[in-house]
């Protein structure tokens, strides 16, 4: 080989190891989210109640986390449980965090020195909440802990079913 086209031929190859690089960082950010222990502790009681009944479990999707991560860490910054925050409901926070939804639902919880199990019992035991959990339609779920400047914890379940694309 001639040095120029050498040269040319190790450029090339550089520039294909660099984009393949950048294709490899790409798909390591996506896969990189993850699920703190007890929120996918949330998650496992969940679809251990949802199996009890004969109902498909839930899977995890990441827009659906992100709307009740920043849910749970608002009401713990405010210091409020609440559905309606700042004027916007979970409807509202789904489809600002990307989730095109169809059926949407959300429980909360807030409290010093529960256990999960304890949390999830309180869900269970209300009707309300209760249902959110296994109704059939909703397909997905996010869970999102958060603790305030006073050690309480808010936890937030968002349930959901994306909308078809058409």
């Amino acid at each position: 080989m001639l040095p120029s086209t050498l040269r040319m031929y190790a450029l090339a190859s550089v520039v294909c190891l660099c984009l393949h690089g950048f294709c490899l960082a790409d798909a390591k950010d996506k896969s990189e989210f993850k699920l703190s222990e007890d929120e996918q502790a949330i998650v496992d009681l969940t679809n251990k109640a949802r199996a009890d009944k004969k109902l498909p479990a839930l899977k995890l999707n990441e827009a659906l986390c992100k709307a009740a991560r920043a849910h749970s860490a608002n009401m713990a910054r405010q210091q409020k449980m609440e559905h309606v925050l700042d004027d916007k409901n979970p409807s509202d926070r789904v489809k600002a965090a990307g989730y095109r939804s169809s059926f949407v639902g959300e429980n909360i919880a807030a409290g010093n020195g529960w256990s999960l199990e304890q949390v999830f019992q309180v869900w269970m035991d209300s009707e309300p909440h209760k249902k959110n959990i296994l109704t059939k339609e909703y397909k997905e779920i996010g869970v999102g802990i958060a603790r305030d400047s006073q050690n309480k914890l808010y936890y937030t379940q968002v349930f959901g079913t994306q909308r078809r694309k058409r």
